[in-house]
C-alpha cells in the first residue's frame, strides 16, 4: 500500500521583502528539550555547524536571538524561541489528523492506477493513541492497506451502519455515564449483523500544567479556582462525555472560563496548557505526559471496534485479529500512560456485548 505523509513547512515573510525563512521548528524543540546543539543536530541528520548556522539565519531575519548559551548549561531557547516552539506543537497537533485524513484521501484516489492492489480495511475512528500504534503495524504488513479516517465517535457507527467503513471505533466510559453510551450506540447496532471487538482501556481525566500550580483536583475546582479552560470540539466524543461530567456534577458550563475555546484532538489541548495558554483541559493521560503536564484521573473508558459479521470471516480481518492479539502490539500499548490492552481482539456479539457492559457499570 503506497504510503503518501503530508508536512507542514513553516515559511516566514516579511512585508514588502522577498526575503523567506523556513524555520525547522524541530531543531528548536530538540534544543528545548536537551539543552543541546549537538542533539538538536543528530536529531536532524545534520552537521553541529550547519545547524549553529540555520539558527544564527533565523535570528538575523526576526531581529530577536531564538537561543542563548551559558558556559557549563548548554543552550537554552529564549523566550521567543519557546513561544516558536509550542506555537508550533499546537499546530502540529491541530493540524496532524486532518493532514492524515487527506493523505488518505489522497491515496485511495490514486490506488486503482497502481499495479500493487492489497486488501484495504476502511477504518472510521476517533483519533487516538492506540488507534494509530495499531495502523503503523498494521502498515507493515503485506498484502493489507488501511484507509484510517478520523471521524466523531458519534458518526463512526454511522458511517458502519451506511456500509462507508468496514471498522468502527466505539468508545464508552465506564460508571454512572455508561447507560448514556450504550443507549447513544443501541440506535445504530444491528443484533444479527453486528460484532464487537475489545480493543483497550484508556484513562480519562483533567490535564493541568506541571507541578498543578492551582491546586486542580475535581471539575469543581476548575470553576472555584477561574481556571483557563480550552474544551474539544462539539463533534467529538470527548467534548459530548465532558459535557455529560459536568452535567452529572451539576455544573454550568458557562461557569468555566475559557470553555468556549477549542481544539480537535487530544493532543492539541495539552499542546495548548503545555503553551500557557490555558491551565487545565480534559483528554487522555497519554496526551498529558506526551506534554509533560500532570494528570488527574476522573475515569476510565472502554474502546472497542465493530464490524459486520461476513467482514469479521474475511482473511485481512483475521489478520487484524492475529496483531491485535500479537505481543508487539501489546508491548506498543504497554508504553502509552494511561492505556491497556483488555482482553483485545476478543469477538462478541451484540446481545454479548451490551449485557457485558451492563454488568461493568
Amino acid at each position: 500500500m503506497l504510503d503518501i505523509e503530508i508536512e507542514t513547512v513553516w515559511r516566514f515573510r516579511k512585508e514588502g521583502s522577498p526575503q523567506t525563512a523556513v524555520v525547522m521548528l524541530g531543531i528548536l524543540n530538540e534544543i528545548r528539550k536537551t539543552g543541546k546543539l549537538t542533539s538538536a543536530a543528530a536529531h536532524a541528520h545534520l552537521s553541529y555547524r550547519h545547524v549553529w548556522n540555520l539558527v544564527e539565519q533565523w535570528s538575523d531575519f526576526f531581529g530577536v536571538p531564538l537561543v542563548e548559551t551559558h558556559r557549563g548549561k548548554g543552550t537554552r531557547l529564549t523566550a521567543f524561541g519557546e513561544k516558536l516552539v509550542w506555537a508550533g506543537e499546537r499546530m502540529q497537533a491541530r493540524l496532524g489528523p486532518q493532514l492524515e485524513n487527506l493523505a488518505q484521501e489522497l491515496a485511495t484516489e490514486i490506488k486503482p492506477f497502481l499495479h500493487q492492489r492489497p486488501s484495504v480495511i476502511r477504518v472510521h475512528a476517533s483519533h487516538g493513541f492506540a488507534v494509530s500504534k495499531l495502523r503503523e503495524l498494521l502498515d507493515r504488513e503485506p498484502g493489507i492497506g488501511v484507509d484510517l479516517r478520523y471521524v466523531s465517535n458519534q458518526n463512526s457507527l454511522v458511517s458502519l451502519a451506511q456500509g462507508a467503513c468496514d471498522l468502527s471505533g466505539v468508545h464508552l466510559p465506564r460508571g454512572e455515564l455508561r447507560a448514556q453510551g450504550i443507549q447513544a450506540c443501541k440506535e445504530w447496532l444491528d443484533p444479527r449483523e453486528d460484532r464487537v471487538i475489545s480493543f483497550v482501556t484508556r484513562e480519562m481525566g483533567l490535564m493541568v500544567k506541571r507541578g498543578n500550580p492551582l491546586k486542580i483536583a475535581s471539575l469543581q475546582d476548575l470553576v472555584e479556582r477561574k481556571a483557563r479552560f480550552v474544551n474539544r470540539d462539539h463533534d467529538s466524543g470527548t467534548r459530548l462525555l465532558f459535557d455529560q461530567l459536568l452535567a452529572l456534577h451539576r455544573i454550568d458550563q458557562a461557569s468555566i472560563k475559557g470553555g468556549q475555546q477549542m481544539e480537535f484532538t487530544h493532543a492539541a489541548v495539552a499542546a495548548y496548557v503545555a503553551s500557557d495558554m490555558a491551565d487545565a483541559s480534559f483528554g487522555v493521560e497519554a496526551a498529558a505526559r506526551q506534554f509533560g503536564l500532570d494528570f488527574i484521573r476522573l475515569l476510565t473508558e472502554d474502546y472497542f471496534f465493530v464490524c459486520k459479521r461476513a467482514f469479521l470471516e474475511t482473511e485481512p480481518m483475521q489478520r487484524v485479529l492475529d496483531i491485535m492479539k500479537g505481543k508487539e502490539f501489546h508491548a506498543a500499548i504497554a508504553t502509552l500512560p494511561g492505556y491497556i490492552a483488555a482482553n483485545t481482539g476478543a469477538v462478541s456479539s451484540v446481545k454479548e456485548f451490551l449485557e457485558s457492559m451492563d454488568a461493568g457499570r
